[in-house]
């Protein structure tokens, strides 16, 4: 696996490995390095109102903490999930729960005409989270998620991991993609990235530390480290 995050990165399979050493093997929970993935991104909101776009997957819980912290810093922050309700598990489902039981604001979009009404409804947040597509998105992206793409307001944006609809790989079109003005990027860039096609839709590039320790991302290191154990 690629170590030199700085200037190659890593594609999505080898992030995803990253991911799985760190949370089943060191042990170290997923729900802490989702918190701290929302937390970065938080990081970078000034003031509200925040609307955040979710997704069903990590990428939208990475969305809920980001609600969550906006909610406590009194951002006025607006959810929209694209998805069903009963399709967000596990530590997703944990952080979207605190949201709602603290009092935060969830609009439900499941066709695609939801979807765009309530993504267009964002135009007056001072800014708008992008947590709905991640690095796992296959072929060209369709129905609700698309429609939210196409109607995606123009207001300063923060795209959680990198922009929905972008080939995490290549950095690619999946058939449209969010323009982000900042992406927040957790421990290792994607290949996709760093792509020169990628940069009118990455924006600023930040690669955040949430936890992951970098020996996870490095094969040669991580197998001298398991014959330790």
């Amino acid at each position: 696996m690629n170590t030199n995050r700085a200037f190659r990165g890593l594609t999505a399979e080898q992030m995803r490995e990253a991911d799985r050493r760190c949370i089943e093997e060191l042990g170290i929970p997923g729900a802490v390095l989702m918190h701290n993935a929302g937390a970065a991104v938080f990081a970078q909101i000034e003031k509200g109102p925040v609307g955040i776009v979710c997704g069903k997957g990590n990428n939208g819980g990475d969305g809920y903490v980001v609600a969550c912290l906006a909610l406590l810093a009194g951002h006025a922050p607006t959810v929209v999930l694209i998805a069903k309700r009963a399709d967000i598990t596990g530590d997703a489902k944990t952080f979207l729960d605190a949201f709602t039981r603290l009092g935060g604001s969830l609009q439900i979009a499941e066709t695609e005409a939801e979807a765009a009404r309530a993504v267009a409804s964002l135009s007056d947040c001072a800014v708008v989270v992008d947590a709905l597509l991640g690095t796992g998105i296959k072929g060209l992206v369709r129905g609700a998620a698309r429609s939210a793409i196409e109607v995606w307001p123009s207001v300063r944006t923060i795209a959680v991991d990198l922009p929905s609809g972008l080939n995490a790989d290549s950095g690619e079109l999946c058939g449209c993609a969010v323009r982000a003005d900042i992406t927040v990027t957790f421990q290792f860039a994607k290949t996709g990235l760093l792509a020169p096609a990628a940069k009118p839709y990455v924006g600023q590039l930040v690669v955040a530390d949430i936890g992951i320790p970098e020996i996870c991302a490095d094969d040669v290191a991580w197998e001298e480290l398991q014959q330790r154990w």
